[in-house]
């Protein structure tokens, strides 16, 4: 398989920007039964999840993994819907920003983190006791699936360089 790039660029107040990366692999293209399939697995996990909570949740998962077409997409997507510049940009530091989230979107992004990350092999107990004590059962059931679909989503984002920029939600 061969790499390519792009040799596209835009410029800004300061010049020209770095070339922006082509995609890697169309993996939609290859495997479309699979692609519908995460399409499916996103339309489940979504379901009665309020909105806001699901893209805070699907926001910093992809930051967590760098994943920057999902950065690109779900800030856009959150904006479109009325989410505020300000939460967006402090959800990078939303431990040190409190103040900007509920005590629920707080105890959804812990697990957020925790689930996304597993640096220890698995959940702290005192995370999901904390969002246990936020969410009923079926509610937490949701959200774990809402953060196991946008962790797969990043990973095929970031395995295929999705490229950044070019999307444009739905409601716009």
């Amino acid at each position: 398989m061969t790499t390519t790039t792009s040799t596209s660029h835009t410029t800004s107040a300061s010049g020209a920007t770095a070339h922006e990366h082509a995609p890697r692999l169309a993996l939609a293209e290859l495997l479309p039964d699979f692609y519908r399939a995460m399409v499916r697995l996103e339309t489940a996990a979504a379901k009665d999840v309020d909105p806001t909570l699901y893209h805070l949740i699907k926001l910093r998962a992809s930051q967590v993994n760098r994943c920057a077409f999902c950065i690109d997409m779900h800030a856009k997507d959150a904006l479109a819907e009325g989410e505020t510049i300000e939460r967006i940009v402090q959800l990078s530091a939303w431990e040190e920003s409190r103040h900007f989230y509920t005590e629920r979107e707080l105890a959804a992004l812990a697990l957020t983190e925790a689930v996304t990350v597993l640096t220890d092999g698995f959940v702290p107990d005192e995370v999901y006791a904390r969002a246990a004590a936020h969410f009923d059962e079926t509610e937490l059931a949701r959200v774990i699936a809402a953060i196991t679909t946008i962790n797969a989503w990043n990973r095929i984002g970031v395995t295929t360089r999705m490229t950044p920029g070019h999307y444009t939600p739905r409601s716009a």
